[in-house]
This record gives structure tokens, C-alpha cells and sequence, in this order.
């Protein structure tokens, strides 16, 4: 069986004062700016969260699939990224599935597919594996140096019918859903995936774990962004703090 984990999350902003805004609320590291994304209309900033990444990409082109995301639903969680160890039965499955591919790639270092968003819900899904797989080309050559503390531990969506999404979800990674729940658990590590009721199909929550979930809720209400509980809204997208455990 191959194995899963969520090693990128992408938000789509209209602006890229965005990389500025979520680099000091979350006290992360200098970005990578990949040139290789303006294939796809877009700027973008990559962070580091100890060996995880989250990812801001801006629109700079009007065709752009992420511009025309932002003009239908607004800023918000626009991809996720799984890592795993197969990447050639994850094809076949998603082959087998009819489920179509808008892109792929095969380098030295890393190869990738991305779903088609209609075909899978929510968000576009990219599946990756990288060699080796504690690499991530996406991140830059020296992500090591950029890294800060902190974990990926989920995310969440939103669906008008959420057992509907978690199962499209689930065929797509060749995952289980818990049973008598909509959460997947990935089974490269402890990260998971709820699915909520909603009024749209939507990414609408990332879990993370960073070392001072506290300077981050005083970094967000200062730039008066929402603060609830143990979430900052930033940009479309609902921040999920924890503290990151020893």
C-alpha cells in the first residue's frame, strides 16, 4: 500500500503584500519565489515549516486558472500537496478512476500530477514523490536554512455534502475514511483531513503547529485580522493554531 502525507498547502491572494503579512503573523523564514509557477500565470512564496511548506501564490496573469478561482470564490485555500512513496500506482489508480490529470511532470528529483479540481472537489490535489524523499524541489536548493519550527498537521473542508467529498477525496489518495466519520487519516505520518458541512466545496481550514501560537494571535489582531478561539483568518483561509509539541 503506498503512503501519504501533506507535505504543501497553497493559498491564492490577489496581492503579493500577502507574502509580507503571513511571514510575520506566523514568524516564518524568508520566502522561495519559484520562477517555474509563471507557467501557470502566477508569483509565488514558498515557507518553511520544519520540513513542510506553505505556499502564497498571486495571479499576474488575467487567464490564470487561480485568477478566475479568486474571482469566483475569493482568496482562499486553493491546493494541497501529498506526498508519496508511489506515485506510479497512484496514477494507475487515478487511471483506473477516470479521474483526469491537468498536469504532470517527471524530473530527476521529483515528479508530480495534479487532479483535475472538478473531478476531485474542494481544491486542486497534487500528488508528488521526490527522490529522495526527504527533498522538495518546490521549496528551493537551500529550504533547509529557511525552515522554522512548526508542522502541517491537517486541513479542512467544507462541502454542501461532506461524505460525498471525503469519499472522491479518499479514491484519489487510495485512502480509508474513519469509521462513522468524514476524517481521512494520511498514513505517512499523523497529518488528517476533516470534511464539514458548508454552502460551498471549498479548502476552508489549515491545521498548523508552530513554536508561539500566542505572538501569532498578537501579530494578527494588531493588523486587525479575525481572531476565534485558536484561528487567525488570513486571506481567505482559516490559520488553526496549536503548540508545537517537543
Amino acid at each position: 500500500m503506498s503512503t501519504f502525507r501533506l507535505r504543501q498547502l497553497v493559498i491564492a491572494c490577489g496581492s503579493q503584500d500577502s507574502y509580507a503579512g503571513i511571514k510575520e503573523i506566523l514568524g516564518l523564514g524568508s520566502p522561495f519565489h519559484d520562477p517555474g509557477v509563471a507557467e501557470f500565470g502566477l508569483h509565488n512564496a514558498v515557507f518553511v515549516l520544519g520540513d513542510q511548506f506553505l505556499e502564497i501564490v498571486v495571479p499576474i496573469d488575467d487567464n490564470a486558472p487561480a485568477k478566475r478561482f479568486i474571482d469566483r470564490s475569493g482568496e482562499g485555500g486553493y491546493m494541497a500537496i501529498f506526498q508519496t512513496d508511489n506515485l506510479a500506482a497512484a496514477r494507475q489508480r487515478i487511471a483506473d478512476q477516470d479521474i483526469r490529470s491537468v498536469w504532470s511532470i517527471d524530473l530527476k528529483d521529483i515528479a508530480a500530477t495534479h487532479l483535475h479540481p472538478a473531478d476531485v472537489g474542494g481544491a486542486i490535489v497534487s500528488i508528488d514523490q521526490a527522490i529522495p524523499p526527504e527533498s522538495w524541489r518546490w521549496g528551493g536548493k537551500d529550504w533547509q536554512s529557511r525552515s522554522v519550527p512548526g508542522r502541517l498537521t491537517g486541513a479542512r473542508l467544507s462541502s454542501p455534502d461532506p461524505e460525498r467529498l471525503a469519499a472522491r477525496w479518499a479514491a484519489a489518495l487510495g485512502l480509508q475514511i474513519e469509521t462513522d466519520s468524514d476524517v481521512i487519516g494520511l498514513t505517512w505520518d499523523e497529518g488528517r483531513l476533516d470534511f464539514v458541512e458548508g454552502k460551498i466545496e471549498k479548502l476552508q481550514q489549515f491545521d498548523l503547529a508552530i513554536a508561539n501560537p500566542g505572538a501569532a494571535f498578537a501579530k494578527a489582531l494588531q493588523k486587525d485580522l479575525p481572531v476565534n478561539d485558536d484561528k487567525i483568518m488570513f486571506a481567505g483561509i482559516s490559520l488553526k493554531l496549536e503548540q508545537l509539541k517537543d
